[in-house]
């Protein structure tokens, strides 16, 4: 399923994942069609833009449409008009998240503050987690829900992606060291429970195309505990490995290293919820390959773009007479036609093409940016574009 090509000294590699619908070259950026969407962007776009797969939200689809529905249409590839690799991941983050009421941001400001019972200020808790699963209530109509390891497997496969992620507990920066430890001893027997399921389903949909699992490694920004989770799951012989959790910005290479460092080097590594230039950097460097990120679209559709320069705001007065591309040494569809006046003015006028053309620069950014490290790994200029780049870059 997975080839080495290059290798970095510090463990970054570029290789190929092979998949039943067809190969991903790594390192690879994973751009996320949460609900079998990518927002306000067609699939054809997507793969003009250089999109090597698509990653799905099984928690999302399982509220709407349904994971039945999606799987009577073929899966959520050809429900969604895309024929390339699919990722799904287990829902977990999701459940897990919006129960603590932190949504995306999961207390990544409160330091030195430690709980067993987070929930946000002001919010109420709709998750409960228990060692057999979660019981939470729907974001969406507050309908309650029950999700365990067999009923996480049980939704992917309906969704049918090519690579899926067990079902894992996911902690906050907040919670306590003792509660880190019981929620990895209840996340590894969960990736047992997950392997098992998917063997079953894989057995009983065998006229499906075949799913590739991935483990899960939590265990916040504790070496011991993410070396001891990784250790773990390695014994459990995953089709390849997820690294979840909250970090901060300054530990991630830290912790990436940590993980890699007792992940086999034959087995995929993907980065979950990562797609800021300069953190993409440091999971390559570490030896992630895959990753996958809500932000080149959401930061879009509020106005704000990549360049070589950083991020910039579309809405500042200064872009409404440049009539000039985002970036000038971008080559995607937005910036070849449209000028940042132009942009400036739909924001201002709010039409919808606004988030439409600058999610499109915003993720061949971000994908060609991936693309040209993976290309300096292998033309042995990996150091030079590095310093090159966030040289120039301020984020």
């Amino acid at each position: 399923m997975f080839t080495v090509g290059s290798q970095l000294s510090t463990g970054g590699r570029t290789g190929v994942i092979s998949t039943p619908h067809g190969d991903i070259r790594t390192p690879a950026f994973i751009p996320v069609a949460t609900r079998a969407a990518v927002r306000a962007v067609l699939p054809e776009p997507m793969r003009e833009l250089g999109a090597q797969a698509l990653l799905a939200n099984a928690y999302h689809l399982y509220l709407q449409p349904g994971s039945d529905i999606v799987d009577e249409a073929g899966g959520f590839g050809r429900f969604m008009g895309w024929d390339g690799p699919t990722f799904t991941d287990s829902g977990g983050f999701q459940v897990l998240s919006l129960g603590a009421g932190f949504q995306k941001t999961l207390a990544m400001d409160a330091k030195g503050v430690t709980a067993d019972d987070v929930i946000a200020e002001g919010k109420d808790r709709l998750a409960t987690v228990d060692d057999e699963g979660v019981t939470f209530k729907s974001h969406l109509d507050g309908s309650r829900h029950r999700f365990t390891p067999e009923v996480s497997m049980g939704i992917q496969h309906q969704l049918g992606a090519d690579i899926i992620f067990a079902f894992d507990e996911l902690t906050t920066l907040m919670n306590s060291r003792g509660y880190q430890e019981r929620s990895l001893d209840r996340t590894q027997r969960w990736a047992e429970r997950c392997l098992t399921e998917h063997e079953r389903l894989s057995a009983e949909r065998s006229a499906k195309p075949a799913q590739a699992l991935f483990g899960v490694v939590q265990g916040a920004q504790h070496e011991d505990l993410r070396r001891q989770a990784a250790r773990g799951l390695r014994s459990l012989d995953f089709a390849g490995y997820g690294i979840g959790g909250a970090i901060e910005k300054e530990n991630l290479a830290t912790i990436v290293g940590w993980v890699t460092d007792e992940l086999p080097d034959d087995r995929p590594r993907h980065l979950l919820g990562i797609g800021e230039p300069e953190d993409l950097f440091a999971g390559i460097e570490h030896g992630c390959d895959t990753f996958d990120c809500v932000q080149p679209s959401r930061v879009a559709r509020s106005s704000r773009v990549y360049t070589s320069r950083g991020k910039e705001n579309l809405l500042v007065a200064a872009s409404r007479r440049r009539f000039e591309p985002i970036d000038p040494e971008c080559d995607c569809y937005t910036c070849a036609n449209y000028t940042r006046a132009y942009l400036h003015h739909l924001f201002k006028a709010k039409e919808y093409n606004a988030a439409t053309l600058c999610t499109i620069h915003n993720e061949r950014f971000i994908v060609r940016l991936v693309d040209r490290i993976r290309d300096a790994i292998d033309d042995g200029t990996y150091a030079d574009y590095k310093a090159d780049f966030l040289g120039r870059y301020t984020p």
